[in-house]
């Protein structure tokens, strides 16, 4: 079965898996690991038309994890965008509009409209105005969790992971007028202590770089992604994506 994979255990209810998708950048030739040439990104589009997948907005998704009987016979699969890289708005939001395909982008705020590679915020409205484009945080500039943590005292990383979670949902929320609810973990870091203070920052899913299809049976707070290169193009893109 194609996009929904059904999987059975010894003992245990059918298991339904979703591919979830994230870039970070696109660009005419390959600069470095996570850059997908326009070319390849649309070989990729071309193969989820092929095998009948349905690009579901990622609210869509997270509703039906909640109700895993909502997943039986559901040909699904959900893109993402991390960072906020201009190429988003240049490169991949004009290919997906064409097919009127919803995107989510996780957006760490400080970068917006001061860093020379980022989007601008009038960028964001205008994606996020289409009704295809919605926003996710990426925490506030993107910190590496494992690193501050042994840097900071235990009540100084508390403070530090708290601005991150709490400015960044507050600054998106404010500057875009939208709720945001979801959240990707920088460098895919999480552990049970992150996952309690994003909860209580009012955060209702969360997103790793985990190389693996999303289940019924992942935690909501840490949910995988295919961190997307620009070799994952044909069969290897069908595998990738159980469609082989």
């Amino acid at each position: 079965m194609a996009g929904a994979v059904f999987a059975t255990r010894a003992g245990s209810a059918p298991d339904w898996r979703i591919p979830v998708l994230v870039y970070h950048r696109f660009a005419p030739t390959v600069v470095d690991s996570m850059t997908v040439r326009t070319a390849s990104f649309e070989n990729q589009l071309s193969v989820i038309r092929n095998r009948g997948l349905r690009v579901t907005p990622m609210g869509d998704l997270i509703a039906r994890l909640q109700k895993p009987d909502a997943l039986r016979d559901a040909k699904i699969i959900s893109i993402t965008a991390d960072d906020g890289h201009r190429s988003v708005y240049s490169a991949m939001s004009p290919i997906l509009a064409q097919a009127r395909w919803p995107f989510t982008l996780f957006i760490y705020p400080s970068a917006i409209s001061n860093a020379s590679y980022a989007l601008t915020w009038a960028q964001l409205r205008e994606m996020h105005g289409s009704g295809l484009a919605a926003i996710g945080s990426h925490t506030f500039w993107h910190p590496n969790f494992k690193q501050e943590k042994k840097r900071l005292s235990p009540e100084a990383y508390r403070k530090f992971v708290q601005v991150q979670l709490v400015k960044s949902k507050q600054v998106l929320e404010q500057q875009l007028s939208t709720r945001v609810d979801w959240l990707a973990w920088p460098f895919g870091i999480y552990d049970d202590e992150l996952i309690r203070m994003a909860e209580d920052a009012g955060y209702t899913a969360a997103f790793t770089i985990e190389r693996r299809l999303v289940s019924p049976s992942d935690r909501m707070m840490a949910l995988p992604r295919f961190l997307m290169t620009d070799a994952d193009v044909g069969a290897r893109f069908e595998r990738l994506i159980g469609c082989s």
